[in-house]
Parts: C-alpha cells; structure tokens; sequence
C-alpha cells in the first residue's frame, strides 16, 4: 500500500491546469471545434511507479506499460510530467503522479473524449487473511471510506467497546448514524453513506472472465503461508476472488482493525459486501470519479476496481504487530504481477468486441 503526497507539485498543478484552462477559453487560435478528441476504450489506472516506467524494478504501473505495449507518451493539458500512455487498439494507461488531480486534468483536457471508455483501477493493497491471500487479486462491486469517522482512543473507549471508531452521527461503533444533521448541514441520510457502489454486473463480468488467469507465486509467500494457522484462505496460493476495497489515509495493521473494516464495510454496503483489500487512495479516486461523472465527463458505470494484495493487514498468530507493520517484502512483486495478468483477459475481452461494448455495457446480471 502506498500513496505519494507531494504539496508543492500539487499546487503547481492546480495553477497549471487554471493558466490552461483560461488560455484555452481566451484563446480565438486554435477553437474547441477544431480539437479532434482522441476516445480511449480502455484506461487502466495505477497509483505509482519507482523510476522508469519500464525496463527496471517494476511498480503498480510498469508491468502494464510493458505487457500492454503502452508505448506512446501522451501530453495531458496543463501536466507537466508524463502521465498518460497508449499503444495502438485503443489501451491508455494513467499513473497518478499528482493523485486524484490527475484525473482531472484528463477529464478537463478537451483533447480527450472519455464517455464510452472504461476504467480499471489497479494498485496493490493489504489483503484481510480471512479472505484471501497475498498475490491473490479482488474485483470490487464496492469501494468504502474509511476516512470521515469518529474516533476514540481505544485505551479510552466505553467498557464492551470493540474500538473506538465509529460512524459520525451513530453513538457506537457498527451502527448507523441516526441523525444526519449530527454532520452538520446534512438533512439526507443518505448523503452521510461511506459506501460508493460500482457497477455490481460490470464486475461479475470481468472477473467470470479473469478467474480462471494463471497467477504467480513466489517461494517466500509461499513458505509465509505456513504461519497461518486457522485461516485456511491465506494459505491458499494466489487466486481471483470478487471484495471490496476499503479506502482510508491512515495505513493502519492489526487485528482489532482488521475487525474494524470488516465491520465498516458490511456496516455501509448493508451485508452485502465483502472486506478483501485496504489500501490509501481508493477513496479519493473514487469521490473524485463520481464528481465527474456527475458533471458529464465520464460515464461511472464503466468504472471498475481490482486490487492484489501484497501483505496482510494483520500479524499471523502470535507474532507482534509493530513489527509486521508494511512487511510487504516479497509480495509486492507477485502482487504487481497478478493484478496485470487479471485484468489482461477482461482488456482482451474489452477489445475483441469493442463493436458491441462500445454503446453496451457487458454484464453478467
């Protein structure tokens, strides 16, 4: 799990993508009408990347600029860094240098037509040993904020608390809130949900499709597996399972946390949903996605989510958790690894019939 803050590029965008914006607006040189937008079929979303963007150590976006052939750099108005890469049928891939700003100045960037192109967001994650293992790979049909929430000091917390983190507006943790207004100028209840729901047949589809991918494994995770007594998925060799993500700022580890997200996201999805993958960023990608698809940049029914998982969010049995805290070692490889040869297939699928999903979305429902 990792996310990069960087203030001062931050701001620099931000400004960047203001001087742009009022340039293009004054400008009588080049008019919107004669920008011919290029439309993405696919844009595969990674969170960062260690150095180059191919040809060393592999980070959350290398492996698909290799395997997909994202061999053009493509400019992103008002963005100084190379972002944005494509290959010839139509595949994009944007690594978040910048975060969520980024997706807006694609979005924003006239040069871009984004209504019928479909989104996989993808990014390594702490995965709950309950429900799988490392290496493994989660198509979400939720993602869950894990941000905006009362918080007690657990050494503070009422006796038969499990924690002390628990829904602004609710009086106890796993409760709803019962007074919206608890959060201030909400009336609606349902303004105060956590839960951001994807497209629930879009990701049956894609993973009816990718379950069956071969998934690799490496030798360190699997002599890992052994440590996990009682919970026979995290011993199981990496697999493709459907979950959800939970998003929150703060990389928490342990048991009783894990216990906590576990609760927040079946507490938020009404017992539907399934805890697999925590991670930083997921959250922020995903208000940012909706607030555009609000204002008619992209269509967020084509969004989908998949997670691999390259640590647990817990210790094994008996083993301390300060010192297992961001052990991702091994696992961040293989996760890299699986999660392109996951979502290999459904790009394949995405393109083979492109003349049908262009205007229709696949489902299995």
């Amino acid at each position: 799990m990792k996310i990069s803050t960087r203030s001062a590029t931050f701001l620099a965008l931000v400004s960047a993508l203001a001087l742009t914006a009022c340039a293009s607006s004054e400008s009588t040189s080049t008019p919107a009408a004669r920008i011919v937008a290029s439309a993405p079929k696919v844009i595969v979303v990674a969170g960062w990347e260690n150095g180059a963007d191919s040809g060393d150590a592999p980070g959350e976006y290398q492996d698909w600029v290799e395997r997909e052939h994202l061999d053009e750099v493509v400019p992103v108005r008002g963005v100084p860094d190379a972002i944005l890469r494509r290959n010839k049928e139509g595949v994009y891939g944007l690594v978040l240098r910048h975060g969520a700003t980024d997706l807006m100045a694609l979005a924003l960037d006239p040069h871009f037509d984004l209504h019928h192109s479909y989104w996989i967001f993808t990014g390594i994650s702490g995965v709950d040993p309950s429900v799988a293992s490392v290496g493994s790979v989660a198509w979400a049909r939720w993602v869950v904020d894990g941000d905006a929430l009362r918080e007690i000091d657990d050494r503070d917390i009422p006796k038969g608390w499990p924690y002390g983190l628990y829904a602004i507006g609710a009086d106890k943790p796993d409760t709803l809130p019962s007074d919206a207004n608890h959060y201030g100028s909400v009336t609606d209840m349902d303004e105060l949900s956590k839960a951001y729901p994807l497209n629930a047949g879009l990701a049956q589809w894609a993973y009816a499709i990718s379950r069956t991918a071969s998934l690799s494994d490496d030798p360190e995770i699997a002599r890992r597996r052994a440590a996990w007594k009682g919970f026979p998925n995290a011993q199981r060799p990496p697999f493709v399972l459907m979950g959800e993500t939970l998003g929150a700022l703060r990389y928490w580890h342990g048991q009783s946390r894990n216990r906590w997200a576990e609760r927040w996201v079946s507490l938020w999805t009404h017992g539907k949903g399934v805890f697999v993958m925590t991670n930083e960023e997921s959250q922020t990608n995903q208000i940012e996605m909706r607030l555009l698809a609000d204002r008619g940049y992209l269509d967020a029914r084509r969004i989908m989510v998949l997670r691999s998982g390259s640590n647990f969010d817990m210790p094994p049995p008996g083993k301390n958790a300060a010192k297992s805290m961001g052990d991702e070692g091994p696992g961040q490889t293989v996760a890299f690894d699986n999660n392109e040869r996951a979502g290999a297939p459904v790009i394949a699928a995405l393109l083979a019939h492109w003349a049908d999903y262009e205007d229709h979305i696949p489902s299995s429902e």
